[in-house]
């Protein structure tokens, strides 16, 4: 026992013996053997949340050096043995996060796993998302798991409710609020990195070995050093955990994540229901949950609300497990009727027996056919297109196959008086029917039935069997269009003219399916061309016309031309049925076409989002669609037409949305040499990162200068005269650049980020600066130190293309935010150098409202800095606004009183003159101009004069406090009656 621990003994000893003596934390420094068997009491004090509390307190307290500074926690001895014991209590408690989360704040928490991810060797300074799993030693593996287990689960234990705590001594309340503080900022890093701890956790549910984590022992050979055996990160090294238990809860903390997320994000409740299933499923399967900490209550109460919230029922249910397949078939039908099953329910009951036919069940095929005309019957009675599996089954069918499907037709139209609907789109099912069977006498059973009869007019039977018997003779099965474009019948009831302008003006895929259908059975030609309007872009043109089967190619244009054109005009829910219905089709026949549209569909949402974000929202893009256009960039897929267009904004949502680290620390290499959009968005967004930044961090912006001046160049060709001398020829838009000077405006122009526009600015400022060479006016921007001051080859670069990117530009931010004062001042200073002096005014007045309040508050001496000031003056002087330069003189740090005399002589002033004395504040000025007036015999403006420097606030005795307070008053109204003159 230690000194301080007897003396404890002997001053308490006397008066309560029975009380047990709570155990020091440097008790457990000085006796090595003393935590296990404190933890092994049954009640022990301090509990080992608390243990890991005063171990982790204690290493991290700061020291004091000799100069009474304060310095980070020292990395000694001592404290590394407490960050240890710390970790072996937690190993002690199996690491049990649903205590430790109860126990532990969030800090103290994030700092015990950190230390775990340390001891457990996890590579520092690699993304947990980038490292595979599989390969890592086990015990480092599951450190990671642990780790990005507590983070969502910190985030979902995030959005509850909290009790507001009392406040409390005002000390208490300062280290509770600095606790407060460190909590949110660990939370706002959890959040952002949540698609990555997902990612992580998905990546551990591919794998099908035992995990192990450490434990006391394993922790204690790390301290010995004695992992040098191998021994800590052999496979058997720690405490086993079976690969189920792990899966068990780590679906669970998926459910949980995506269930959260399900709030702003619908789709992920699909997500959350699965994994929930997953727990479920395992959970009843395992024999021991020593090491899943759920609560079966609370996961049965997410199960039911995914349920709800999806409008889903399990296939697993009873339903299925039954095995009584004939049930199912019967309760189909009969749901044919009454329609209370989802859709998505029955189809997630044939998917699972297609999954048990696959896995070699037998006598279940015939079941899928029942069940899958049983669904499709279910979708002709609701209008629905017929599914591609059902046209399938057709190909090939039998009289038996036949005569149940017409079984099930009878059976599921209501017995006593089914509605017109069911009737007319029954009707439809079965004339689709006919036109899908090849076999005439198939077709004769259909049309011989007596449903068929019921729902037929004479004539119309009496035509379709015609037809069927017309095209067999002439039609091969194996020249048969897709099938799935046999769900609607043909009708001549209008002419061509008409339901070609029906497809002009259709927006809806199922219409324009049908519309196609009726037009090819009229007439054969090409139908893509019926509207000059309809574009596709020229990297797909090829591959769509392609296409063998005319139906399929006129489909595909038409619906890809409709989806852009939406696009176009913003009208983005038309665009996403468009585009769906088009990836549902080329899906069936081609690959290439599939992955076309799936790029076409990230650009729709990249495009939607970005919109949102310029009508004011502030929402975040959700991790899915980061995620896809971070896939899209990386995709390489040989020999697939690719738009320049999807990279190129993919790149700018990157940049709109501050994804710069993934910009300049993740993307391949091999992008940034091949991908001149990818190339910019790196240096732009390195450049960002760095700024403002030492001198050191210029390189990059070097690099970038480089770039963009290599855009603006022309390329410098040699050429001999008639008279024999050698001259230089220009070649505007040359390809010397990474891209061409238009589609560089272009891609500028898809940027919103203001530092990145600022960025960008600044650099062009600089520019246009250096290839002008006119220091006296030169165009100010922020950030200009971090640019080169001179070009090696100024010949070589295009002046007018850099004057007018920069006015371009300029002009393009302030639509995006007319109320930036640093965009006001360039724009201003660009209409200064170019002598339009009233444009370079009003853009100086903007500036100085913008940040003021409309002048109710003094103008902050940054943005109206002398320089400003002597441009406004020139600006009013070139107008002959003589009296307003005198007053703008009284705004300098030092009044130009030069300036001032001058302007005041001037008797050919166009503004107001005498009405502008008022806003003079500077009684040198006003006395000159009592003197100016009584020189020229002007009785009333020489009296103006006398009042304004009558008043008492004027008065050079008076404190300097109220000459100033005269001198604002006087500076804000001017500025406002300047305003009105110039707004």
């Amino acid at each position: 026992m230690s000194a301080e621990a007897a003396d404890r003994v002997a001053a308490v000893g006397s008066s309560r013996p029975s009380t047990p003596l709570q155990t020091s934390w440097f008790e457990f420094l000085l006796d090595g053997s003393l935590l296990e068997k404190h933890l092994q009491k049954s009640n022990p004090d301090p509990l080992p949340v608390q243990l890991i509390i005063q171990f982790l307190e204690q290493a991290s307290k700061p020291s004091v050096n000799e100069q009474n500074q304060v310095q980070p926690p020292a990395d000694n001895r001592r404290n590394r043995t407490l960050k240890l014991l710390a970790l072996k209590v937690a190993a002690h408690m199996k690491w049990d996060l649903e205590v430790l989360e109860k126990g532990l704040t969030i800090p103290v928490l994030n700092m015990l796993l950190n230390e775990l991810l340390c001891v457990s060797k996890v590579p520092p300074g690699v993304k947990h998302v980038d490292l595979d799993l599989s390969t890592l030693p086990p015990t480092t593996a599951m450190a990671v798991i642990i780790y990005n287990r507590w983070a969502i689960r910190t985030i979902v234990l995030s959005s509850f409710p909290e009790k507001q705590t009392k406040p409390g001594p005002h000390q208490m309340n300062i280290i509770v609020q600095q606790e407060k503080e460190m909590t949110e900022n660990i939370l706002t890093v959890l959040k952002e990195q949540a698609a990555d701890s997902i990612s992580v956790l998905e990546g551990a549910l591919r794998l099908k070995k035992d995990f192990y984590v450490h434990t006391m022992r394993t922790l204690d050979l790390l301290a010995a050093d004695a992992a040098a055996n191998g021994e800590t990160e052999s496979s058997t090294a720690g405490l086993r955990i079976s690969t189920d238990e792990l899966h068990c809860q780590v679906h669970y903390d998926l459910g949980c994540i995506f269930f959260q997320q399900g709030c702003t994000d619908q789709p992920a409740f699909e997500k959350a229901r699965e994994h929930f299933r997953q727990t479920k499923e395992l959970f009843k399967k395992l024999d021991s949950t020593v090491h899943v900490h759920l609560d079966e209550k609370r996961l049965a109460g997410y199960w039911n609300a995914c349920k709800a919230l999806t409008g889903d029922c399990d296939p697993s249910d009873s339903l299925i497990r039954a095995h009584n397949h004939q049930a199912v078939i019967e309760s189909f039908i009969k749901d044919n009727v009454t329609r209370s099953l989802p859709n998505h329910f029955r189809r997630s009951v044939l998917r699972e027996f297609m999954y048990k036919v696959q896995q070699g069940e037998a006598g279940l095929d015939e079941v899928c056919h029942k069940l899958c005309v049983c669904n499709a019957i279910r979708d002709a009675l609701e209008g629905d297109v017929l599914s591609v599996r059902f046209q399938q089954l057709l190909l090939k069918p039998s009289k038996r196959m036949v005569d149940f499907i017409l079984e099930v037709c009878t059976r599921s139209l209501e017995k006593d008086r089914p509605s017109e609907t069911s009737r007319r789109n029954m009707a439809n099912f079965m004339k689709t029917l006919c036109e899908s069977l090849e076999d005439l006498s198939l077709v004769f059973v259909v049309s011989s039935h007596k449903l068929f009869m019921e729902l037929l007019r004479e004539e119309e039977r009496k035509v379709l069997v015609e037809q069927m018997r017309k095209r067999s003779a002439t039609i091969n099965l194996s020249a048969k269009p897709l099938p799935s474009f046999y769900d609607i019948p043909a009708s001549a009831s209008v002419n061509i003219g008409q339901l070609e302008q029906q497809l002009i003006l259709s927006l809806e895929p199922r219409r324009i399916r049908q519309i196609l259908i009726e037009l090819h059975g009229m007439a054969e030609r090409p139908f893509w061309r019926v509207n000059s309007k309809w574009e596709v872009p020229p990297d797909y043109i090829n591959v769509i016309l392609s296409i063998k089967d005319n139906l399929t190619k006129d489909l595909v244009y038409i619906l890809m031309a409709k989806g852009l054109h939406c696009i176009s005009i913003k009208d983005f829910a038309h665009a996403r049925q468009l585009f769906s219905a088009c990836l549902e089709l080329v899906t069936e026949f081609s690959p290439k076409l599939r992955q076309v549209m799936l790029n076409e569909m990230l650009l729709l949402e990249v495009r939607a989002h970005e919109t949102m974000a310029a009508e004011g929202s502030k929402e975040r893009p959700p991790p899915d669609l980061v995620s896809r256009v971070r896939g899209y960039l990386e995709m390489r897929i040989h020999d697939l037409p690719l738009r320049q267009v999807v990279g190129e904004e993919c790149v700018a949502f990157m940049l709109n949305w501050r994804e710069n680290d993934y910009l300049t620390l993740q993307v391949p290499p091999s992008l940034v040499m091949n991908n001149p959009y990818i190339k910019l968005g790196q240096l732009l967004a390195s450049t960002c990162k760095e700024l403002p930044g030492p001198k050191e961090s210029r390189r990059t912006a070097k690099e970038l200068w480089d770039v963009v001046v290599q855009i603006c160049s022309m390329s410098i060709q040699h050429k001999r005269n008639s008279e024999g001398r050698v001259g230089l020829i220009k070649q505007r838009e040359s390809s010397m650049g990474i891209l061409h000077r238009s589609k560089f405006i272009t891609f500028i122009k898809k940027l919103r980020e203001p530092l990145v526009l600022t960025t960008l600015i600044s650099l062009f400022v600089r520019l246009h600066s250096i290839v002008r060479d006119d220091i006296v006016n030169e165009v100010t921007a922020e950030h200009l130190s971090i640019w080169p001051s001179s070009l090696p080859n100024i010949q070589a670069v295009d002046v007018e293309a850099v004057a007018v990117t920069v006015k371009e530009l300029v002009s393009y931010a302030l639509t995006l935010n007319p109320n930036n004062q640093s965009w006001l001042i360039t724009q201003a200073d660009i209409y200064f150098v170019t002598n339009q002096y009233s444009a370079a005014l009003n853009l100086y007045l903007q500036a100085g409202a913008v940040c003021s309040d409309f002048f109710t508050k003094a103008v902050p001496p940054d943005v109206y800095t002398d320089q400003v000031l002597k441009r406004m003056i020139k600006c009013c002087s070139m107008m002959n606004c003589h009296t307003q330069v005198a007053v703008l003189c009284q705004f300098l740090r030092e009044v130009d009183y030069m300036t001032a005399f001058k302007a005041l002589q001037e008797q050919n002033s166009h503004d107001a003159m005498d009405s502008f004395y008022d806003y003079i504040w500077d009684v040198t000025i006003l006395e000159y101009l009592t003197h100016i007036h009584h020189k020229r015999g002007e009785t009333e403006k020489r009296q103006i004069a006398i009042k304004a420097i009558g008043q008492t606030e004027l008065n050079t005795s008076n404190p300097e406090e109220v000459l100033q307070l005269a001198a604002q008053k006087r500076k804000k109204r001017f500025l406002q009656a300047m305003a009105k003159l110039y707004f």
